[in-house]
């Protein structure tokens, strides 16, 4: 029997999933894997009329269900425009801003019959110093910035040769890189690095046949940067769902790369209250690190359920995030926290209500 959690193993998954370009509505190759994954452990999935995917572990009490979410979609940009000088205009997928992206490589997949794949750089137009007096306080917005993409394009005619169209995905590049101290740098750790954690999560339950005391559903969404991955899909007999996302690191924040985040209100509102003691608790019990955080620029996969109007005890953890949105670092202890955390929830009894 493995010991766990094994960080090792994780930051593997986790790496490969920010590998697996999958932007918010161009995400079946990253369900996919997580799909193969999951039916190698004989575990029980359905996709979704969304595209999502639910994994369900049966429980000695089927009469109240659990609900655990995190999400394979990213951050990403669609072509806007196919431009008269060779090059593409973006519009972005996701809530961040233009300077997050500005020199990051790209790839940029065709809609058309034969997919082909190119890569490409984002830049300012106004990028050479040489020439542009204002190419370093020009405004990184939709018009400075543009896609140069490597192949021998001199307009738009010879791009659209190329078969690229407005409408097709764009995908950052995510540099993952893991150092020797532990620490973990990639785009897309929000929310791939959950991801990874509920995996590795589910593999540890099949393997140590863990009796959970509640059925057990598990939504790995893939709309969630654009506000609904899992509003959906709620059982009847689900009284507790918790998201596994990001925890937003800052000025004036208590999360950080080392503990879980336990958030206890974000742009949505308060989270339930009983579920954030009861989470402290296991915490305390099992001598899990954590830190208790407000993230006030933010929503989840559990309050869009309770905005679609599911009668549900909601909640949100995750690992610490430093730079979210942009290039993202996390460590192993706080992988490591989060996924004892979730452990120990899952075995749990659920919160009085």
């Amino acid at each position: 029997m493995r010991t766990y959690p094994n960080v090792v193993e994780t930051k593997e998954l986790i790496k490969k999933l920010v590998s697996i370009p999958s932007p918010s509505g161009n995400t079946a190759e990253v369900i996919q894997y997580v799909e193969d994954f999951l039916q190698e452990l004989n575990v029980e999935t359905k996709r979704n009329r969304k595209g999502g995917l639910i994994a369900t572990l049966p429980g000695a009490n089927d009469n109240e269900h659990r609900m655990l979410t995190a999400h394979v979609d990213t951050l990403g940009a669609m072509v806007k425009e196919v431009k008269s000088n060779g090059r593409l205009r973006l519009d972005l997928i996701g809530g961040f801003k233009y300077n997050a992206i500005e020199g990051e490589y790209c790839e940029i997949q065709t809609s058309s019959g034969s997919g082909k794949v190119f890569t490409g750089t984002i830049l300012m137009r106004q990028t050479s110093v040489h020439v542009y007096k204002d190419a370093g306080d020009a405004k990184r917005n939709q018009e400075n910035m543009e896609v140069r993409i490597d192949a021998k394009v001199e307009n738009a005619e010879e791009i659209r040769e190329l078969g690229i169209e407005v409408g097709d995905f764009v995908s950052f590049d995510p540099r993952v890189q893991v150092t020797d101290n532990g620490f973990m740098k990639s785009r897309h750790l929000d929310d791939k690095a959950s991801v990874g954690i509920l995996m590795q999560l589910i593999k540890r339950l099949k393997e140590e046949d863990a009796k959970l005391p509640y059925t057990t559903h598990f939504l790995i969404s893939n709309n969630e940067e654009i506000g609904y991955g899992g509003n959906s899909n709620v059982t009847p007999e689900t009284v507790e769902y918790l998201a596994v996302d990001m925890g937003a690191m800052g000025d004036g924040q208590s999360t950080n790369e080392y503990t879980a985040s336990i958030c206890v209100k974000d742009a949505s509102g308060p989270y339930h209250y009983g579920l954030r003691k009861h989470l402290v608790e296991l915490a305390e019990t099992n001598g899990i690190g954590y830190k208790l955080d407000i993230y006030p620029y933010y929503g989840s996969d559990a309050s869009a359920a309770i905005k679609a109007g599911n009668d549900i005890i909601h909640g949100l953890i995750g690992p610490g995030i430093d730079s979210s949105h942009a290039y993202e670092r996390t460590h192993d202890k706080s992988l490591e926290n989060t996924e004892k955390l979730v452990y120990h929830y899952v075995l749990s009894e659920l919160v009085s209500y």
